[in-house]
């Protein structure tokens, strides 16, 4: 009975660290921020506006916060990011 208690648990164990790669294998690798910001920008004019930051955030809580983000981000004050505004946040 021990035995066949050892082995089921061996066998666990073993099918355990089998399953991590494959977990691994099916995240998703997290997108650059050069990837979000050319995804963001809608009219793919280089810039973001605040409404193409904010995208389709509805909970009005986030809304000031994103929209606190973006007045920290634009650093020229022009009411736009551009990539490095953007980039250089997201380093942060």
């Amino acid at each position: 009975m021990r035995r066949l208690i050892a082995c089921m648990f061996a066998s666990f164990v073993v099918l355990g660290l089998l399953a991590v790669p494959t977990r691994a294998a099916d995240e998703k690798p997290k997108p650059t921020p050069e990837e979000m910001f050319k995804k963001k920008d809608k009219d793919g004019d280089g810039k973001l506006t605040e409404a193409e930051y904010l995208g389709k955030q509805a909970d009005p809580e986030k809304v000031e916060k994103a929209k606190a983000r973006f007045k920290k981000l634009d650093k020229d004050n022009d009411g736009s990011l551009t990539l490095e505004e953007y980039v250089a946040g997201s380093k942060k």
